[in-house]
């Protein structure tokens, strides 16, 4: 007789947002789900840091515009010292500085509140999975705060830096993953634009970053933009 497979580990989540109303709507969502489980709530950026370190969730759900700490610094505190905890962002701030200085602070998704709960809900699964995610509008105000940083950036001869091993080059397929990647696209969504299986978007991905010698996904779009590979 074949033993009972064991229910999948369900995704933890912490949800931190100052408004209670828009808390227990995320938590009520969200725990509808199988394979999720909402374990806690906070109302501001030192809660949350508090919570996470406690509860220690695989995601989180942050706000941004809150009392005493808001999500900026929350976020940064958090992946700083819980590596394993992935936060999204779900909030109403749409300001291009808001959305880079969340994703420098840590961030691995940007939704505003206005998302469908469809899109809520497999974003944080794909955040789980370690996958970014924004959409088109947010990754194109991520773009332009990029643009500007690589306009910004002085001329190659009066920057005072050891010199870096040349990037080598990318094939047809590399550019096109690189250019969807800048735009904010998951590897799920790259997958189904390409018609490449999940998996091999991943070894793709792997290959650029190491072509390029970046660290994430971000360090890319940033390179991708000062090589003009993104118009």
């Amino acid at each position: 007789m074949n033993a009972e497979r064991a229910p999948a580990q369900r995704i933890r989540l912490l949800i931190v947002d100052d408004q209670a109303l828009v808390r227990r709507g995320l938590a009520l969502m969200l725990s509808m789900e199988p394979d999720m489980e909402v374990v806690g709530e906070a109302s501001d950026g030192l809660e949350a840091v508090e919570q996470a370190k406690r509860l220690r969730p695989d995601v989180v759900l942050m706000d941004l515009h809150m009392p005493r700490k808001g999500g900026v610094g929350a976020t940064r505190e958090i992946t700083a010292s819980l590596p394993q905890t992935r936060v999204l962002v779900l909030t109403t701030m749409e300001a291009e500085q808001s959305v880079f200085d969340a994703v420098r602070a840590g961030a691995m998704a940007y939704l505003l509140k206005d998302a469908t709960e469809q899109e809520v809900v497999e974003t944080v699964r794909g955040v789980h999975r370690g996958e970014s995610h924004m959409t088109p509008q947010i990754a194109r105000k991520m773009l332009d705060q990029f643009r500007r940083m690589a306009e910004a950036a002085p001329p190659p001869e009066y920057r005072h830096e050891e010199p870096q091993e040349e990037a080598a080059p990318l094939s047809e397929k590399e550019s096109k993953v690189l250019q969807l990647i800048a735009e904010g696209k998951s590897n799920k969504q790259i997958g189904t634009m390409l018609f490449l299986a999940e998996g091999t978007v991943k070894n793709y991905v792997s290959r650029i970053m190491e072509k390029l010698h970046a660290g994430s996904r971000t360090e890319l779009a940033v390179i991708a933009l000062r090589q003009r590979r993104v118009e």
